[in-house]
């Protein structure tokens, strides 16, 4: 199949990472991302913003959406997503993970495409890289992050609801907490009936399938830890294509000796039938699992993604990977879900 690939931010001096993308009701992509000094040293990052405006083909030059900022108060993931009156929401955390895990979460709202965003406002809660925000279709606004649970010592999933467009939050909700597991950077998706799917990378290093967890009340109680046959799954990002499928971005993390090393060198689409997105076996769930890229580096970094589909059914994937440039820099990846999977003659 054929890949379309594009450079959507590349600055040789400056490290590009953890970007997503919207669609705006104009046609126009933006993508956010984060601007640091390193990966493993956040000194000097800031909010970054890019637009498309011939469907990822060309990219705008990157402006700053924020001032820097120190490493103990950088800024982490940030996403966005294009509200049904047009405008743009950016959330990110910001904050040190290292230390306290207690991330504060930002919001930036522009009415402009991007162009300007309004004074950030805080949410009365805090979590380490937020999903989406997922607005239900009882208009219900669900804010999914992790944090460590201090009783376990484990990474736990947490959501926050808001039943008033924002003004007021719910106590926390945990989504998945399993002594077992470390349950991280969670993705929700809302079913045809209603039902939730939480997508989650489990942070051991190891290898371990990505995990689950399924709420049939609007994400007041969650079922859970399922197992979903997608190994190694970093940071998962899910939607549902206009076909019906389910489409799950993330990175490979394969483990094993050495992994601190050589990190991850791959990016991966998994393709699921959403009739089994409820199932609870392992051994109930078809996936159909697709290379998006590979880093050549010998200090590979990459697989935070975000991703919106066209009207007539294109794919635009944005990523950050290191690859054949000296500093991490986002990506952009075409490509139609008819590609994905060829029928054969019966």
């Amino acid at each position: 199949m054929s890949i379309q690939k594009f450079i959507v931010a590349r600055d040789d001096t400056r490290y590009h990472a953890w970007p997503d993308v919207t669609l705006t009701k104009s046609g126009r992509l933006v993508c956010v991302f984060t601007e640091c000094d390193h990966h493993r040293d956040r000194s000097n990052s800031r909010l970054m913003i890019t637009f498309s405006d011939d469907r990822g083909r060309t990219w705008s030059p990157k402006k700053a959406i924020t001032d820097y900022s120190p490493k103990e108060d950088h800024y982490n993931c940030s996403r966005i997503i294009t509200l049904d009156d047009g405008r743009l929401l950016v959330c990110v955390d910001r904050g040190d993970e290292n230390i306290n895990s207690l991330n504060v979460q930002h919001l930036f709202l522009s009415r402009d495409d991007g162009e300007t965003f309004e004074p950030f406002k805080t949410l009365p809660f805090n979590c380490i890289v937020p999903d989406k925000p997922l607005v239900t279709s009882k208009g219900r606004i669900i804010y999914c992050g992790h944090n460590k649970n201090p009783e376990t010592d484990k990474l736990t999933q947490y959501a926050w609801y808001s039943d008033d467009g924002g003004k007021t939050w719910s106590d926390r909700v945990t989504v998945a907490d399993d002594d077992r597991f470390n349950l991280c950077e969670g993705s929700i998706i809302e079913l045809p009936g209603g039902e939730l799917v939480c997508f989650m990378r489990e942070n051991s290093a190891i290898g371990i399938d990505c995990k689950k967890a399924i709420s049939y009340d609007g994400g007041e109680n969650w079922k859970g830890v399922f197992d979903v046959p997608i190994p190694g799954c970093h940071r998962p990002v899910a939607g549902i294509l206009k076909d019906g499928r389910v489409m799950i971005t993330h990175r490979f993390m394969q483990g094993g000796k050495g992994w601190l090393g050589s990190w991850t060198q791959n990016v991966f689409a998994a393709f699921m039938d959403p009739s089994q997105l409820l199932c609870e076996n392992r051994n109930e769930q078809s996936v159909r699992i697709m290379p998006l890229d590979y880093d050549r580096s010998s200090k590979s970094d990459l697989g935070y993604t975000g991703w919106v589909q066209f009207d007539d059914g294109e794919i635009y994937v944005v990523n950050y990977i290191v690859d054949d440039a000296p500093k991490a820099h986002i990506r952009g990846y075409s490509f139609y879900p008819e590609d994905v999977l060829i029928e054969a003659e019966q």
